[in-house]
């Protein structure tokens, strides 16, 4: 890949239990240019999942003022916890040439195809 490509932005979208996140790590697993983006979230980590990792779990406070300064890529409320996309890591690793994968529930990957802020992009929906 020249070093002045960007990368690509792949959505995986599905309902929750459908299998994205097996078919994410297939992806990450046989693709080192691929990066999973970390989303952020307002709920409590399950067992086993790690901050910054899994998620970046945030304060309700701090993911209100990520929403005011337009901070995130894409954002909602799913069950009760909001989630969002941080716009910036994602744009950096995008510019680094790196493939960055979206594994978000449907109304976010609609968020994101309906952002006019948002170039080229691949959605496969599960």
């Amino acid at each position: 890949m020249n070093s002045e490509e960007k990368g690509m932005l792949l959505i995986v979208s599905g309902p929750s239990g459908v299998g994205k996140g097996t078919l994410v790590d297939i992806l990450l697993k046989y693709d080192p240019n691929s990066v999973l983006s970390c989303s952020a979230t307002t709920r409590a980590p399950r067992p086993g999942e790690i901050n910054g990792k899994h998620y970046h779990f945030i304060t309700d406070e701090e993911y209100d003022r990520m929403l005011a300064a337009n901070e995130f890529l894409e954002h909602a409320t799913v069950h009760g916890n909001r989630y969002g996309t941080p716009l910036k890591p994602v744009e950096e690793l995008l510019e680094q040439g790196k493939s960055v994968v979206l594994e978000i529930d449907p109304q976010g990957a609609i968020a994101v195809m309906d952002n006019p802020n948002v170039g080229d992009y691949v959605s496969i929906f599960i």
